[in-house]
């Protein structure tokens, strides 16, 4: 009901400002962590947290000077689970390491930092704790945002529409199976909830990003409840009692229960955003995977709230996103010297995205980045042509690492639109043949005392998003 909703409001209104209190003390800084998967959330925040203890490696974070130490904390959030650090660092630093399991649900972590005091004023102030709250979310998740102006049929015209575009016809034969107008049989709905995530997943195998639910690819918690036990049906007569009748009601539950918690708890409470992308893993799948990605990010932007706040609203609690960070994920696939072209095609790939957010007033920035380096450089000739390379060890299909080889994976266009024009035309290949794109497995490290793992751009990353509030 509307007056509870409001009642709900208010309560959480109290909350932030006792929070917003503390945070004139002690400031914090949430910063949200998103992208679809594989996008390398999991390693980008272990490497995070690591070069911020030991910032041996981070010279283009400046702010990284006047931090005296850094530690973890208890995180704020108790009914959040913490991120496991410890283990996935342990998993890229261990004699053979491993890529650590990716994000599945909502975690956190706190990490406090103890900052000298900077400018004019700087000699009257001491030394002052910032805490940073890193919040891991599946950007799958984020897509469900999109779903709370969306009727029953209205999803299910969408969704069917698009599992048609991507030949999921094993979905379509459980779906005819069923009729819509019987009473609700509680076999006949699993068996299409399981139908429907089963065409889900083998979409996003082949390249679809924008699918929803986004629970149904990482269940999370939920995985076999009621909440989750539903699935698109074609229009026609619901009867009470019904299967399309049940079908919708869990629908409008699951945007109850599950999406605006989620909205309400984790998303809405960001100050600052980073967007993980895997471009070369699209480029790699070829056109049609790269227009789903530039289609999903401009409709997981549309999600956000972002734009400058007043001071005055900051000090009452009230929080937006004021910048976000497109990061171009695995840059280290690649040789340095076509990083630019990387950067210049996510750049483009987001710019209707970004025009949102710059419009609102936040700032926004591009760039690529590996959050862990898993390659060396190399330079070679072949058939009397000088190939800039990258050499690493081949991950296995089984997560462990093969051969050490070296691999050129092709020039990327000066000019983004020679991918994205025959992308957004529905090409079904590139003109110019493939991209040679591999998976590598992380490279055994040696660090020195007062060093974290190796990157690229990492330290540029800290900057932005952290150094103004540092």
């Amino acid at each position: 009901m509307v007056i509870g909703r409001l009642a709900d409001a208010v309560t959480r209104g109290v909350g932030d400002m006792a929070a917003s209190v503390t945070d004139v003390f002690d400031p914090t800084i949430r910063l949200g962590v998103t992208g679809l998967s594989r996008a390398g959330k999991t390693v980008f925040i272990t490497s995070l947290v690591a070069n911020l203890i030991d910032r041996g490696r981070m010279p283009g974070f400046a702010a990284g000077a006047r931090i005296e130490t850094a530690f973890l904390q208890p995180q704020p959030d108790d009914t959040v689970p913490r991120f496991d650090y410890e283990a996935h660092l342990a998993d890229l630093t261990a004699r053979d390491p491993r890529w650590p399991d990716g994000t599945r649900a909502v975690s956190e972590l706190r990490l406090s930092l103890k900052v000298r005091p900077a400018g004019l004023l700087s000699g009257m102030r001491g030394v002052r704790t910032v805490h940073l709250d890193i919040v891991d979310y599946p950007g799958e998740w984020l897509l469900d945002l999109g779903l709370m102006e969306k009727s029953y049929d209205d999803w299910s015209a969408r969704a069917l529409a698009r599992l048609s575009e991507w030949g999921a016809t094993d979905y379509a034969t459980t779906m005819e199976a069923a009729d819509g107008t019987a009473k609700l049989d509680e076999p006949v709905a699993q068996s299409l909830a399981r139908a429907y995530t089963a065409a889900l997943q083998a979409a996003r195998a082949a390249g679809a990003y924008d699918l929803t639910p986004g629970r149904f690819l990482l269940p999370g918690e939920l995985e076999g409840s009621p909440v989750l036990t539903f699935a698109p049906l074609p229009p026609g007569e619901a009867p009470r009692g019904s299967l399309r009748r049940e079908m919708e009601r869990r629908f409008e539950a699951y945007k109850r229960q599950v999406v605006e918690p989620f909205f309400r708890d984790h998303f809405a409470r960001l100050d600052r955003q980073i967007v993980l992308l895997d471009v070369l893993g699209a480029i790699r799948r070829g056109p049609r995977a790269v227009e789903e990605m530039r289609a999903a990010m401009a409709d997981l932007l549309a999600a956000f709230k972002p734009g400058a706040l007043g001071w005055l609203m900051q000090l009452l609690g009230a929080r937006r996103v004021d910048r976000v960070l497109f990061a171009a994920t695995k840059a280290d696939h690649l040789h340095h010297a076509q990083h630019a072209k990387l950067t210049a095609i996510l750049e483009a790939m987001v710019r209707e995205a970004r025009s949102r957010a710059d419009f609102a007033g936040a700032q926004t920035r591009a760039m690529s980045m590996a959050a862990l380096r898993a390659t060396v450089e190399e330079v070679r000739e072949h058939n009397g042509t000088t190939l800039q390379v990258v050499r690493g060890r081949l991950l296995q299909p089984d997560g462990t690492a093969g051969r050490s080889a070296a691999l050129y994976p092709g020039a990327l266009p000066d000019d983004p639109a020679h991918l994205l024009t025959p992308a957004r035309a529905g090409a079904e290949a590139w003109l110019d043949g493939e991209y040679d794109l591999m998976d590598f497995a992380p490279a055994p490290l040696t660090l020195r005392p007062g060093e974290g793992p190796p990157h690229i751009r990492l330290d540029r990353a800290a900057e932005f998003l952290l150094g103004d509030r540092l």
